[in-house]
């Protein structure tokens, strides 16, 4: 109640002594031992807006809020008491000492009169703690204050909660609290280990013995046959301060035991889970592991090793390990289907497999369906077959070089922006440029190591650009395929990116329109354009390069 006074004080605006009866509607409902007419409309003793009742253990009490805000605020503020702690009368200066504080030193409000009450019973409870004490009990023989009547209802009621009568038989032996012994020791018993949790004395008046002997009180305390009688109240209040520190740590150590318990109960909980987690997850890998071995059992007897047959879902554990178990499948599939080819059908495959790994779904036909022979000038050209043959054999003696790559004959630009029939042949050392008309004699020779990457178009043309270290780069069109429509494009890419892979360097393969080149070290494009009535490819010469026109459809 002191409390929402000082808060009802300290509040801004208009405070009215019916704003703190309200406040202690709101607050105090549901306190057993506070009524008012607003909580009680049936009670007529009371009045609205104005009274409120407090059940005390001694009876109930009625109180009027009228003045309560006024009263609660002391309206004498600091520079009122310094003014008369600075007059010159002793007596005036003696009356306000705390009016010496300074200006700076005083910067609170007032205490109130609640507040003051409260610090005073906190000091007067410390005082009494530290005295022994002597109590007077006052009798109040009529409620009217008169001096003729005695009301023995009303002084009897008196007698009975005050305990009186009690006190009068215990102080008349001398004794200022007795207890039964297993009371006693039930109340008392955590302060001594021979009494906690429970004794092994023969009896409770033994163990409550042993309990006064370990806290030093035989001198105050007599032991009776079933109670135990304490001389002095300090005797008590030691006993409680005791117990009362007892009990905090009882508490502690029971709070640190269901802890542990539930901490223990909810890490079982969780094993448990856990286990069963585990077991579930183990069936369905093994359910799906031999869902696999069922339907991959025979698949060396099918004719496609086992490529229409559908996987089961795995469970998303081992949806990783089911791609590896799909690569791996896939790898010996494709291992059952080379493993009875010869080499040059493996190198041939091997090509294949970079052309659609450099080209897949940027150019359209790539000649995988078709044998790649790689050497077609012995091929396209029967006449000239034994001079070609005889170039190369001499060839390989002065360079070295093992085995043909890729030959074809080829439309070139010259020097002079003219187109000319040429022919190439690729090594695994060299790239030769070579005269068909002269027996071909080779004109040039470009070191592969010196083959930096090559460019293509997107279209159907056999344009092919070799970039190299020295920009100096080589433009060429394949021609004179037999048949006429074949493209050997992805042939010559797959070829040497194959070779350059097995020798563990990179060739960059672009796909382009235009494609952007370097001829004797200088920057140009060149275009590709379909064109009518046009019997093979020929470039011309544009502002910004080249123009390649190939026969259109």
């Amino acid at each position: 109640i002191f409390s929402i006074l000082d808060e009802a004080c300290m509040n801004v605006g208009k405070v009215t002594d019916e704003v703190f009866l309200q406040g202690l509607d709101v607050k105090l409902a549901k306190h057993a031992h506070f009524s008012s007419r607003k909580l009680s409309p049936t009670d007529k003793s009371l009045e609205f807006d104005r009274d409120f009742r407090i059940r005390h253990y001694a009876g109930d009490v009625a109180y009027s809020v009228v003045g309560f805000i006024d009263k609660n605020k002391d309206t004498l503020f600091q520079d009122f008491k310094r003014l008369l702690y600075n007059s010159s009368n002793p007596v005036l200066k003696g009356m306000w000492p705390e009016g010496k504080l300074r200006i700076t030193e005083v910067t609170k409000r007032p205490l109130t009169a609640a507040t003051l009450f409260k610090n005073s019973m906190i000091l007067l409870v410390e005082n009494l703690a530290s005295k022994e004490p002597y109590y007077v009990r006052c009798i109040k023989p009529n409620d009217v204050k008169s001096p003729l009547l005695f009301e023995h209802e009303r002084c009897r009621h008196q007698v009975e909660y005050l305990g009186l009568l009690e006190n009068v038989r215990v102080r008349r032996a001398g004794f200022a609290y007795r207890q039964t012994y297993p009371r006693f020791l039930q109340r008392y018993k955590m302060i001594s280990e021979f009494t906690w949790p429970n004794h092994d004395l023969p009896t409770d008046k033994e163990a409550v013995k042993k309990l006064l002997q370990g806290c030093r009180f035989d001198h105050d305390v007599a032991y009776g046959k079933t109670k135990v009688f304490i001389r002095t109240p300090r005797t008590l209040f030691s006993l409680e301060e005791q117990r009362a520190e007892m009990v905090q740590r009882i508490i502690l150590f029971l709070q640190k035991v269901w802890r542990g318990a539930l901490a223990r109960r909810r890490y079982r909980q969780m094993r448990a889970a856990l286990i069963i987690l585990q077991a579930y997850r183990r069936y369905k890998v093994k359910s799906y592991i031999r869902e696999v071995n069922r339907r991959f059992k025979n698949v060396q007897s099918m004719k496609d090793y086992g490529r229409h047959v559908k996987w089961p879902t795995p469970p998303k554990v081992l949806r990783k390990f089911e791609e590896s178990l799909k690569s791996i499948h896939s790898r010996w599939w494709a291992w059952t289907l080379i493993k009875g080819l010869s080499p040059e059908e493996t190198v041939q495959v091997r090509a294949k497999v970079a052309c659609l790994e450099a080209l897949k779904g940027q150019r359209a036909d790539l000649g995988l369906q078709r044998g790649w022979e790689g050497n077609y000038l012995k091929r396209d050209s029967p006449d000239t077959a034994s001079s070609f043959t005889l170039i190369s054999s001499m060839l390989q003696r002065k360079d070295k070089f093992m085995r043909v790559l890729f030959s074809c004959n080829v439309r070139k630009i010259n020097r002079f922006h003219k187109t000319e029939n040429r022919a190439v042949l690729i090594t695994d050392r060299h790239l030769y440029k070579m005269d068909p008309l002269r027996q071909y004699k080779p004109m040039k020779s470009i070191p592969l190591y010196n083959v930096t990457g090559m460019s293509i178009s997107s279209g159907k043309d056999q344009l092919v650009v070799f970039h190299t270290k020295d920009s100096r780069d080589l433009v060429v069109c394949l021609q004179g395929m037999v048949p006429a429509n074949e493209s050997r494009i992805g042939e010559l890419v797959g070829t040497l990116l194959s070779h350059f892979k097995s020798e563990k360097r990179k060739l960059q393969v672009n796909i382009a329109s235009p494609i952007q080149c370097s001829m004797n070290g200088r920057k140009c494009t060149i275009i590709v354009e379909p064109k009518i009535n046009q019997s093979q490819p020929d470039f011309t010469k544009s502002r910004s390069g080249y123009i390649l026109n190939v026969p259109g459809n």
